[in-house]
């Protein structure tokens, strides 16, 4: 793979204007209002792993719907006072997988809850405990067109929202900090990061990394990657003005770049030059974005010139690591 999409000067001024309907807050707001309806605690259950220097608890919390969320929660065994919290989103078809997996942060010093994403789990890792118990119309495979005629019945509008509630339910756990939660993840885990970071601007830092679902309809011109693919097959199957137009007015309520701009809080993100899942374009639509108007609120971009989707790799953690402890 080659460099494809623009040369890197005309990427770092690329802020397009986006379709964003008028409606936009006030859906989410009503969005978030009915799923804290279902305010139950979060269920945490110690997990005896074998470990000595970390704590594991099987977390359960209620999401979109008060749907049951299932979460792994990590931790140092011997911390004194509350802790600053790492919510992690995972990418696309993965799930939480072993607790063994997500042991970096805590060694750290951090807690650490990775969420599981709903209905995925089958795709790589480990697998996943969480179901997704809503139905769909008529969709491609995987998961970008379910209910994807209306945004009230798209997947991903669950999903934010299990996101969103994911940092709702680390603010209620005893021995963590509610005051220092910091959001991450990779391609759709840094997609929906940087939904919540639009959705709960007093999180401390958002770390999206090589993110997902940002600037739709850019991607789908560029790339006939999976899972971006995903749209344009059911667009060839069902043919019409109308069934695009309304295609592209749910994505408008789900798209980065409109969270984005709606962060309050420090960003960091990574993107890849050569990334033809996510191209570069569509992440610094949201990196330019971000937190639109608030000139005092940092953002840094790395660039990894000669990388695909996989961006920094192992590379990263460091890199982050560093970041938000001169960020808290």
């Amino acid at each position: 793979m080659a460099q494809f999409d623009m040369p890197l000067p005309d990427l770092e001024r690329y802020a397009p204007e986006i379709e964003e309907p008028d409606d936009f807050d006030d859906f989410w707001a009503g969005t978030l209002a009915e799923a804290r309806t279902f305010d139950a605690a979060p269920a945490v259950e110690r997990v005896d792993t074998g470990l000595t220097q970390v704590l594991v608890d099987d977390v359960t919390f209620p999401g979109f719907g008060g749907h049951p969320v299932k979460a792994w929660l990590t931790r140092p065994a011997h911390a004194d006072g509350d802790l600053p919290v790492v919510v992690e989103y995972l990418g696309y078809g993965g799930g939480r997988g072993l607790p063994y997996d997500h042991l970096q942060w805590a060694a750290a010093g951090y807690a650490h809850l990775v969420m599981d994403t709903r209905g995925q789990g089958s795709g790589w890792g480990a697998g996943g405990g969480t179901p997704d118990p809503v139905g769909s119309g008529p969709a491609s495979p995987g998961f970008m067109t379910r209910g994807v005629l209306d945004p009230h019945e798209h997947y991903y509008r669950r999903v934010f929202t299990d996101g969103v509630r994911a940092v709702d339910a680390v603010r209620a756990i005893a021995g963590l900090d509610p005051e220092r939660v910091a959001v991450t993840g990779g391609s759709q885990g840094g997609g929906i990061t940087i939904a919540v970071a639009g959705l709960v601007p007093d999180v401390v830092a958002a770390m999206p990394d090589v993110p997902f679902l940002c600037h739709y309809r850019r991607a789908v011109s560029i790339t006939d990657a999976m899972p971006y693919g995903e749209i344009t097959k059911y667009l060839s199957v069902h043919r019409g003005p109308e069934v695009e137009a309304q295609v592209w007015r749910t994505f408008s309520y789900l798209d980065g770049v409109s969270f984005a701009r709606r962060a309050r809080t420090p960003g960091l993100f990574s993107t890849a030059l050569m990334d033809a899942t996510c191209p570069p374009s569509t992440v610094y639509a949201a990196y330019n974005g971000w937190a639109a108007g608030q000139a005092d609120v940092a953002r840094e971009i790395d660039v990894y010139p000669y990388n695909m989707h996989e961006g920094g790799g192992d590379y990263r953690f460091p890199r982050k690591l560093e970041w938000l402890g001169a960020t808290l």
